[in-house]
């Protein structure tokens, strides 16, 4: 409707497109649901490229934010690790020291 295309709106309903469907549709299934002016499909076709390209923009960033949150994690890890073992060594020292008196 955005598109001023809304003609098409009652078929792509009828035929259950909805944004998932509408990302795998081609120049050829759009005339298959009725969209025969060559012009009509153009814009869909581009609007779908658009699409896509933000789409996979947005997974690529969504994969360097996990990224980082698990590179982050590791190093809240490797630090909690390394407390660890200097707690335990000054507590081995501790006892070292006591058992020495």
């Amino acid at each position: 409707m955005s598109l001023n295309l809304e003609q098409y709106v009652s078929e792509f309903s009828a035929q259950n497109i909805n944004g998932e469907h509408l990302l795998q549709l081609d120049g050829s299934k759009l005339k298959a649901l009725g969209m025969t002016s060559s012009q009509d499909r153009a814009i869909i076709k581009k609007k779908l490229k658009e699409m896509k390209v933000s789409l996979e923009k947005a997974r690529k960033a969504q994969e360097k934010m996990e990224k980082q949150r698990e590179k982050l994690r590791k190093k809240e890890q490797e630090q909690l690790q390394r407390r660890s073992k200097k707690t335990e060594k000054c507590s081995s020292d501790a006892t070292e020291g006591t058992n020495e008196q």
